[in-house]
């Protein structure tokens, strides 16, 4: 491939990425006039975020969640320490 070929290669991909930028900007524009999209519903027993709040329940952790976990700094649960 000679030089002008590489060139004209060149500027056809940030010709591309030109276009490419100027719709997500368009894209973005539009989201923000449509304002805020509504929150999902929360799912039971997760935390839920109320004008910036964490809301954190009181059902205890599933012990499940820990197997094989490590302590950090101190290696594999129920081994000692180095």
């Amino acid at each position: 491939m000679s030089l002008h070929d590489e060139l004209t290669e060149a500027q056809h991909c940030l010709d591309n990425l030109v276009r490419a930028v100027g719709r997500l900007e368009r894209s973005l524009a539009q989201l923000r006039a449509a304002g805020p999209a509504p929150e999902p519903p929360d799912p039971a027993g997760r935390a839920a975020v109320v004008d910036g709040v964490i809301t954190i329940t009181e059902a205890p952790y599933d012990g499940a969640l820990w197997t094989d976990s490590d302590d950090e700094g101190l290696g594999v649960r129920g081994r000692h320490a180095p």
